[in-house]
């Protein structure tokens, strides 16, 4: 039964407020454990580190069940009427003018009424399909989103000394002065010459560090006459306890691989989020907005984002979809749009014979993927419900793959393919065809590059407490910047619900020959002797791994790894090279960042 029409201003002023007290309550837990991660960062809580970005994942869509709820309970939401909602719309939209982070609460709002409407609701008239308030020179009232720093009296280090003082770890450094002057001479060798300060040179530095496994970045950058230098300083602890400056980074692109999808999320305590996107754009400018958002742990509004840009891009090319390149999978069906850099997976309904799991599985394989360290090596995914394709842009290969292999994930209505969930994620080059192209252009070096990337990717999963599973060539990518990432989870699991084995002795010759298994094997036994076999076929691939990494076909280093992680050990994951480290200026410290 619908509400009265007559009755809907009272009941929509109501619910416009119950939804931004929904989304705020979200916010300020969302910041609570952000503005803690310099708490754990001064305490060296690694364990705690990755609970809290465990935890914070379920944030946002426990506050909106928390909401729908209510609307529910208190108004009868799936009842209420066309104008209700519309009116809904309107005063919430008042409700953002002077909110600090009206895109993020635009999104929250989407996010409640499409668990209530039908999607023949998913309009402008009912949803924020474009965005409504502007977020452009908001300013924050508790704190300046970044800190302007010049070098007078005490000239460049005197900037550099103040900077770091000002975020006020309660650690003390091990020697900030030597450090100081690290990062300064650091920034004379990358400019060659130091240039004559304009009248406007000034030092600009986001006011919250970047916190991420056992790291804080200070990122800003430098501005004289009209050049900027943007740069990111690392802060790690030494084996006593004590901070020091790792590094200095001074490349745009250098700064881009932290906002890396295949790594953990960000923790940055932002009473403006936009204000630190349009800074970090001005330094990473080739980086899509969305991908920038999701890093800063905001990953709800990355992908209303991201869609955004995807539906702009359709409006504006012809292209069909197809399959993506590659050995077709067991699991998912992948396709692709040529002149987009993303691929689109859907779930099976129908797995390989050699699959034993259902869907849920699958789903829990790619949460865990979000919940864990990915340490660079591990892509990250966008998942989407009863997405709205033009069914036009298919060709005949992926709809008589999706009737074949999954008829239940999606429906035709009219003009556009509804499907009802996937995952989106950046396309790669997959690594078996990566490896062929080298051979045939007898690029060894690359051919060796590619397959010391595939080891040290396995490698540092392990560290990081993941099993890859299924580890043939064809469930890894290689980026534009030539690493190699994993990005086929169905068979992950934690190490340390692994038992890695050694294949035990044959009784006799005849038994070994036979080609029969004479030992009894558990679920969730591995014998690492045995990746060879189905890894190494070529003799040129199989010396350059065993050249790199033989460790990895012997129980030894998986036991050894697990023993680590059982002990509480956090590994050491950079990202950036060993080189650039300025740990090589000074006596040994404990590397961990």
């Amino acid at each position: 039964m619908k509400i009265s029409v007559g009755l809907y201003g009272t009941n929509a002023h109501h619910i416009a407020l119950a939804l931004i007290q929904g989304f705020n309550r979200h916010y300020t837990l969302f910041r609570q454990t952000c503005r803690e991660a310099k708490t754990r960062f001064e305490k060296g809580d690694w364990q705690g580190v990755h609970r809290a970005v465990k935890e914070r994942i379920r944030f946002y869509d426990d506050r909106v069940d928390e909401c729908v709820e209510r609307l529910r309970t208190e108004f009868d939401a799936e009842h209420l009427d066309d104008a209700t909602w519309q009116q809904v719309k309107l005063l919430y939209i008042g409700l953002l003018l002077n909110h600090k982070q009206p895109e993020l609460a635009e999104t929250f709002f989407n996010s409640v009424t499409t668990k209530i409407l039908h999607r023949t609701y998913f309009h402008n008239d009912f949803l924020f399909v474009r965005p409504s308030i502007s977020t452009e020179n908001l300013e924050a009232d508790e704190a300046p989103t970044y800190r302007s720093y010049y070098a007078e009296a005490d000239g460049l280090r005197g900037a550099i000394r103040q900077i770091v003082r000002d975020f006020h770890w309660q650690r003390p450094f091990a020697d900030l002065e030597r450090d100081v002057n690290y990062v300064y001479h650091a920034i004379r060798r990358a400019l060659k010459h130091m240039p004559g300060r304009e009248v406007n040179f000034q030092i600009q530095v986001l006011g919250s560090a970047f916190y991420r496994n056992k790291a804080a970045y200070i990122i800003g950058k430098a501005i004289n006459g009209a050049v900027e230098y943007p740069f990111a300083i690392p802060v790690l602890h030494d084996n006593d306890g004590k901070l020091y400056l790792d590094t200095i980074l001074l490349d745009g692109w250098r700064i881009g691989l932290l906002f890396s999808l295949s790594r953990a999320y960000f923790m940055v305590d932002m009473e403006v989020p936009s204000g630190y996107v349009q800074f970090l754009r001005a330094i990473m400018p080739n980086k899509p907005r969305s991908e920038i958002y999701i890093m800063l742990g905001l990953g709800k509004q990355g992908k209303t984002m991201f869609f955004r840009d995807f539906i702009y891009h359709l409006h504006h090319s012809q292209d069909k979809f197809v399959m993506a390149p590659g050995i077709r999978g067991l699991v998912m069906l992948v396709f692709t749009l040529p002149s987009y850099p993303y691929v689109f997976k859907i779930i099976k309904d129908v797995f390989g014979s050699s699959k034993e799991m259902d869907r849920a599985t699958v789903k829990r394989k790619f949460m865990m993927v979000k919940q864990v360290d990915r340490v660079g090596r591990m892509a990250d995914t966008l998942e989407f419900s009863n997405v709205l394709f033009p069914l036009a842009r298919f060709n005949d290969e992926i709809l008589d793959e999706l009737e074949r292999l999954a008829p239940s994930c999606y429906e035709i209505d009219g003009e556009q393919l509804i499907i009802k969930h996937l995952y989106i994620e950046r396309r790669m080059e997959p690594l078996n065809i990566h490896l062929d192209r080298m051979d045939k252009a007898n690029d060894l070096d690359g051919l060796e590059h590619a397959i010391k990337e595939y080891g040290s990717a396995i490698r540092e999963l392990a560290q990081a407490n993941i099993f890859p599973g299924d580890m043939l060539w064809k469930n890894f990518g290689v980026t534009r910047y030539g690493r190699v990432v994993f990005y086929d989870y169905d068979e992950i699991e934690y190490m340390t619900d692994i038992n890695f084995r050694k294949i035990p002795l044959a009784p006799d010759f005849e038994t070994e020959m036979s080609g029969e298994v004479w030992y009894p094997v558990a679920r969730n036994d591995v014998f690492p002797e045995e990746f060879a076999t189905f890894l190494l076929g070529s003799p040129q691939v199989r010396k350059l791994f065993m050249k790199h990494h033989k460790d990895l076909l012997t129980p030894a280093f998986w036991q050894k790894t697990q023993e680590n992680i059982r002990a509480g050990q956090v590994e050491d994951f950079f990202p950036y090279p060993e080189e650039l480290r300025f740990i090589h200026c000074r006596p040994t410290v404990n590397n961990e960042a």
